[in-house]
C-alpha cells in the first residue's frame, strides 16, 4: 500500500472507529508482558496485609499507562508502519483509526493512568510508570532512526514496570528491586534481537538504523545475544541470595538458564532458520522465571 494512498485514507476526521481497532492500537501481546511485570513485581514485595488493597489499582493505572504508551508509539511511527509488511495492517495505516484519533486516545488514557496511579496508588508508582512512558516514547521510539544503541533505552523501559509493582508494594530493598529490573533489561536485548533479525528487510525499508540492518552477517546480533544472555544467567539467580526467593526458585531459575542458553547458542549458529526459536524461547523463558518467583515467594 502506497504512504500517498494511505495518507487519504485517515484524513478523514469523521470516522468513527470500532472500539476492537482501539484495542489493537494497544498492542494487546506487548501490553500483557508489561502488566504480568508489573503484577509480579507487586507480589514478590507485597505483604499480605496490602496484597489485595490496592492490587486493582495498580494494574488499572498500569494498564492505562501502557496502553496510552503503545497508542502514542503508533501515532509516532505510523508513516513507517505503513511502509512495513509487518505493520501496514495496524489501525492507522489500514484506515480503521485516524491519527489525531489515535493521539487524543493515547493522551487521554495516558493521563487517566497516571492519575490512577498518583491518586490511589503512591507516587512514587506513578514516577516509575511515566518514566516508562517517557522513555519509550521519548527516547527509544525516536532513536531507532538515529543509533543501533536504541535497543537499550528500549530495554530500560521494559525493565521498569516491574518497579511500578516495586513501588505500589511499598517495597523498602531497592537492591531487590535493582535485580528484577536487572532481570528484566538483560531478557529484552535478545528478545529484541531476535525480533530485529527477523524483520530485518522491513525495519531496512523504513531506515531504522537497528543492529541487524548494519550488522548483514549477524556476528554483532550473535555476540550482544551472548553476552547479555550471559549476564541474565547470572542475575536471574541473585533473588534467592538477596532473600526474595527460595531454593525452588533457584534451582529452576538455574535450569531455565542452561535451557534458555542452549537455545541462543544453537540459534546463532543460523539466525536465518533459528532466530524465531530464540523469540519463543525468550516468551517461554521469562514466563516460567516469573511464575517460580511468585510461587516461590507465596
Amino acid at each position: 500500500m502506497k504512504l500517498e494512498a494511505v495518507a487519504a485514507t485517515v484524513k478523514s476526521e469523521t470516522l468513527t472507529p470500532h472500539w476492537e481497532f482501539y484495542w489493537q492500537l494497544t498492542k494487546p501481546r506487548l501490553l500483557s508482558m508489561v502488566l504480568i511485570s508489573a503484577a509480579v513485581g507487586f507480589c514478590v514485595f507485597a505483604s499480605p496485609v496490602n496484597a489485595f488493597g490496592i492490587f486493582a489499582f495498580l494494574m488499572t493505572g498500569t494498564t492505562c499507562v501502557g496502553a496510552g504508551a503503545m497508542a502514542l508509539n503508533e501515532w509516532m511511527e505510523w508513516r513507517s508502519d505503513a511502509k512495513m509488511i509487518r505493520t501496514q495492517n495496524r489501525p492507522i495505516p489500514a484506515g480503521q483509526i485516524t491519527p489525531a484519533q489515535a493521539l487524543a486516545f493515547g493522551a487521554a488514557i495516558s493521563i487517566l493512568g497516571f492519575s490512577i496511579l498518583s491518586i490511589w496508588v503512591n507516587a512514587l508508582s506513578a514516577l516509575f510508570a511515566f518514566a516508562t512512558w517517557f522513555i519509550y516514547l521519548g527516547c527509544y521510539t525516536p532513536l531507532k532512526k538515529v543509533t543501533s544503541l536504541a535497543t537499550f533505552p528500549g530495554a530500560v523501559s521494559g525493565a521498569l514496570p516491574p518497579l511500578i509493582g516495586w513501588a505500589a508494594a511499598q517495597g523498602t530493598n531497592p537492591v531487590q528491586a535493582a535485580i528484577l529490573f536487572a532481570i528484566l533489561f538483560f531478557w529484552q536485548v535478545p528478545h529484541f534481537l531476535a525480533i530485529d533479525w527477523m524483520y530485518r528487510d522491513d525495519y531496512k525499508r523504513v531506515d531504522f538504523k537497528t543492529l541487524s540492518v548494519i550488522d548483514s552477517n549477524g556476528q554483532m546480533v550473535a555476540r550482544q545475544m551472548i553476552v547479555n544472555m550471559s549476564a541474565l544467567f547470572c542475575v536471574s539467580l541473585l533473588p534467592t541470595i538477596f532473600g526474595m526467593a527460595k531454593e525452588l526458585y533457584f534451582v529452576g531459575s538455574f535450569l531455565l538458564g542452561i535451557t534458555f542458553s542452549w537455545v541462543i547458542m544453537k540459534a546463532v549458529r543460523d539466525l536465518n532458520q533459528r532466530a524465531r526459536f530464540v523469540l519463543r524461547g525468550s516468551v517461554v523463558y521469562l514466563t516460567l522465571l516469573l511464575m517460580l518467583m511468585v510461587i516461590d515467594k507465596w
